[in-house]
């Protein structure tokens, strides 16, 4: 399997669209300066797995509000095409539907974090969560694609908002990440949603130099499976990261299978993590999972490339 080119900002070009409230989620009407309300209390954190550098971009659009952003990391247009989205912050889905034909957010993720605060995750390419269900921070709640409304011909893109409130559109509020606010207008950031994981180890670190985090899946409270690829060399790894029970040996495993080979498994009781599970991946399609505490993991044949 190869790993997309990391680069670009979003290209991504909305067709405008009449401002509404946010019952309606007035989709990216054009561009309207909102007052700087400072630093959001909430630690939230980027909204992908740990470990994955992004483009974010709030000027590349002519249908963006103030400190909304675009994501992107690939050096195609169609690259971020499937890319796993996580959850910002804890909290309740309030929003999982297709408003494409009301607005230009296509599919559409809101959470509700409490306090007033929400996060907004648009023109997903598929929706992994519904309305009233409860997620933690790094989940998976969709994956990057280029839903729109009719006749909005975009480039795949996660187009990101956050909300303190419920005046449209001097609600949306300057993204902060780990405690920091993005640099807006464009800005390069790596990802250190991890789970909320007090983990002193990261899956590059124990995959070793050279690997980059594409995929992860979370095992509940228990931990976080993440897979991992090397462009140098060809070879995917899989590591298993405890989030809990740390340094008490408990049961957990690893594992990766390359379509046309046997799976390879890491299991025992570890006091952090299984792994590395390696394997030359190039052109392949890959299965990969993990097991923590009492979830597991099992992925489809996929990142095929």
């Amino acid at each position: 399997m190869k790993l997309r080119a990391v680069a670009i900002a979003g290209l991504a070009l909305f067709l405008s669209v009449a401002a509404a409230d946010p019952g309606d989620e007035g989709g990216d009407p054009p561009n309207q300066v909102t007052a700087d309300v400072g630093v959001m209390a909430t630690n939230f954190q980027m909204p992908f797995p740990c470990g994955q550098s992004w483009n974010g971009n709030s000027s590349a659009s002519s249908a963006h509000q103030s400190w909304e952003i675009d994501f992107n990391r690939g050096s195609t247009p169609d690259a971020d095409l499937g890319d796993t989205v996580v959850a910002a912050a804890a909290g309740t889905v309030v929003i999982s539907a297709h408003q494409g034909s009301t607005n230009g957010y296509g599919n559409l993720v809101k959470i509700d974090h409490g306090g007033g605060w929400a996060t907004y995750y648009a023109h997903l390419n598929v929706r992994s969560v519904s309305v009233g269900q409860s997620v933690s921070q790094g989940q998976k709640v969709g994956t990057v694609g280029n839903t729109s409304k009719p006749g909005n011909n975009i480039s795949p893109h996660l187009h990101y908002e956050v909300r303190l409130g419920s005046s449209y559109p001097s609600n949306i509020q300057k993204a902060v990440f780990n405690g920091v606010t993005f640099g807006y207008p464009i800005q390069t950031l790596t990802s250190k949603n991890c789970g909320g994981s007090s983990n002193p180890h990261t899956p590059q670190e124990v995959c070793g130099a050279g690997y980059s985090v594409i995929d992860s899946a979370a095992l509940g409270s228990s931990g976080t499976v993440y897979l991992l690829y090397n462009s140098g060399n060809g070879y995917n790894c899989v590591a298993t990261m405890k989030s809990a029970s740390l340094g008490t040996a408990t049961a957990t495993t690893a594992y990766l299978e390359v379509q046309g080979s046997s799976r390879i498994t890491d299991s025992g009781n570890y006091e952090y993590y299984a792994g590395p599970v390696r394997a030359s991946a190039a052109d392949k399609c890959v299965k990969w999972g993990g097991k923590a505490g009492s979830s597991t993991y099992d992925s489809p044949f996929e990142h095929c490339g």
